[in-house]
């Protein structure tokens, strides 16, 4: 079959959904060029980051990051040192290069080992490892680290505790090439020349979950069918008018998720399974994002009404006095103000960018809490409960519980409606 009569055989909805489900995968690999061209990483070398340092969508600034690629092979582990941590959230999570999550190390996966020395090795390998070592078997060679230290009220302590973590690579796994699938802006998702990238992509990182069979064959027939110009312009007019709309309309949602007050709670994150447009919407707005177990995230861009948030008007955020956000968070929980167009946090000349309960958020007389939203301070509002968001640009809420409980866990607690005033 020819590439003219191959791509005739494709709906505009196969062809949106094979972008979409690409577009996962290019962008971890979009970002892994990023780490080795730009950032400077080197394989299985561990970057400890200053608090806010990351530069990637949705940052995290509760935490202080350290980051890593690593490679390792049958005959290879790497030794990683976890130091003694108490009343701290940490975590060392291992992903693959599709964004889901395959391992985490801390005190919750590891009770009998919490801290002391884990050994990864690739699954079914039989090379040695310490006798002290925690074994820790990973299904890929080639995997993302995010390692996370909980900031909290005393970030020099937190810097020192993450720069105890340590990586150590015993044996000599290879240096993997790294896929040069098509480059973009986020503001500037790829057309037609995403299929360019298809099959290095999908070939580079092969995708384990099930039930993918039918996507990725779609996405290798585009791929083989672009090659015809007249075929590669309907499908760039298809991915342009119809993908990118599709991606848009699901985001609300995430994909599958769950909408009540106007907050979006995703239907998984970290282990997708089948669900390939939530991963891809995941990777897009929050990448290296973690399992239930460790976080749940709520999205917020409309207010009570409806109306799309933006940053030329002023809103606020209240919890009844018997229904604290700290009660649904083992850890801790935040909420960020994100820019609609790069996930990054809103600039302002005070450099404040989330509120949380290192905030020294004051209550009000009734013992609720009141957070303000808005380009300036109301009079009577107490400093510390209000987030700058300078400018009329549209943005988003990201709402995070680390260690969830209760009705977070269990997925039935939504956090209140956002008011205009």
């Amino acid at each position: 079959m020819n590439a003219t009569a191959q791509a005739a055989g494709f709906s505009d909805q196969e062809i949106s959904d094979a972008w979409i489900y690409l577009l996962a995968r290019l962008l971890i690999a979009r970002q892994q060029q990023v780490d080795f061209d730009r950032e400077g990483f080197a394989w299985n070398t561990l970057v400890h980051r200053k608090p806010g340092q990351v530069d990637w969508p949705n940052p995290n600034l509760d935490v202080a990051y350290s980051e890593c690629w690593v490679s390792i092979d049958e005959e290879s582990c790497l030794l990683v040192t976890v130091p003694p941590i108490q009343g701290r959230y940490y975590t060392v999570e291992f992903l693959n290069g599709w964004g889901e999550t395959l391992a985490n190390i801390n005190e919750r996966e590891f009770l009998d080992h919490p801290n002391g020395l884990f050994a990864i090795v690739l699954n079914g390998s039989g090379v040695d490892t310490p006798p002290d070592a925690q074994r820790v078997e990973l299904s890929e060679r080639i995997t993302r680290v995010l390692l996370r230290v909980e900031l909290g009220a005393d970030w020099d302590e937190a810097v020192a505790l993450q720069h105890q973590f340590t990586f150590e690579m015993r044996g000599n796994p290879p240096e993997p090439e790294i896929p040069r699938t098509v480059m973009f802006d986020m503001e500037a998702l790829p057309g037609v020349e995403a299929f360019e990238s298809a099959v290095l992509a999908l070939d580079s990182y092969p995708d384990t979950n099930r039930g993918m069979e039918k996507v990725q064959a779609d996405v290798r027939g585009v791929a083989e069918a672009v090659k015809d110009p007249a075929v590669r312009a309907r499908i760039d007019r298809v991915i342009r008018q119809k993908a990118f709309r599709d991606f848009a309309a699901a985001s609300p949602n995430i994909g599958h998720g769950t909408v009540r007050h106007n907050w979006a709670r995703p239907a998984c994150c970290g282990h997708f399974g089948e669900d390939w447009l939530t991963r891809a919407l995941v990777n897009f707005a929050g990448i290296w994002a973690n399992t239930f177990d460790e976080v749940i995230y709520y999205k917020g861009n409309l207010d009570k009404d409806g109306n799309q948030i933006n940053g030329a008007s002023s809103y606020s955020l209240t919890f009844p006095a018997d229904d604290m956000p700290g009660k649904y968070a083992h850890y801790f929980w935040s909420i960020i103000a994100v820019d609609t167009r790069h996930m990054r946090v809103l600039p302002n000349p005070m450099h404040k960018y989330l509120l949380n309960r290192e905030s020294g958020l004051e209550y009000d007389a009734d013992g609720s809490l009141t957070m303000w939203f808005g380009p300036e301070k109301p009079e009577d509002v107490p400093e510390n409960n209000w987030l700058p968001t300078l400018g009329g640009t549209d943005y988003r809420f990201t709402f995070r519980f680390y260690g969830p409980l209760g009705a977070v866990a269990d997925g039935s607690y939504y956090p209140p409606p956002i008011v205009r005033r």
